[in-house]
């Protein structure tokens, strides 16, 4: 069965579920393949879902993120702690990564820990000026390595084949 096939006829409505919430802050593809698996995918499904989901929202990041932060110190004063928060995270992130450049920004992607991730990576890689066309394969690099991680050590290695 061909994939397209699989995806509109067997389990779409997991996959879609599991893209959508593998592009929340924070849950990421850490929570997203877990939850993927919980609705009924095979662990490779949920991967690529929870890949494609994880990734989907760091161009943006990526490109707009500063933009963002600006509009909203403009429009919104009342959020300015919400954004010196996220501004001092990305500049602290930032540190650990600029050191190693473009592979220390998939190293840092790549660890699933809590605070490391696509988001985290994007805003990191956004505030030292890494271009996206160079930035954003170290962070699918980063993220291919964190899915096949949280999937080897939730499922056990065999799963993913």
């Amino acid at each position: 069965m061909e994939l397209m096939d699989w995806l509109t006829q067997t389990q779409g409505g997991e996959f879609l579920w599991t893209v959508l919430v593998s592009m929340v802050p924070v849950v990421e593809l850490r929570g997203g393949i877990p939850f993927g698996v919980a609705a009924g995918l095979p662990v490779w499904a949920a991967y690529l879902a929870a890949m494609i989901g994880n990734m989907l929202p760091v161009p943006f990041i990526l490109a707009y993120i500063r933009r963002i932060f600006q509009w909203m110190r403009s429009r919104l004063p009342r959020l300015d702690h919400l954004v010196d928060r996220l501004e001092d995270k990305a500049h602290l992130k930032g540190e650990k990564v600029s050191r190693y450049k473009y592979l220390g920004l998939a190293i840092f992607v790549a660890v699933p820990l809590p605070g490391t991730g696509a988001w985290t990576g994007g805003l990191a890689a956004a505030f030292l000026d890494m271009p996206l066309k160079r930035a954003l394969p170290s962070i699918f690099l980063g993220v291919a390595v964190a899915g096949f991680l949280i999937s080897a050590l939730a499922f056990g290695i065999t799963s993913l084949f």
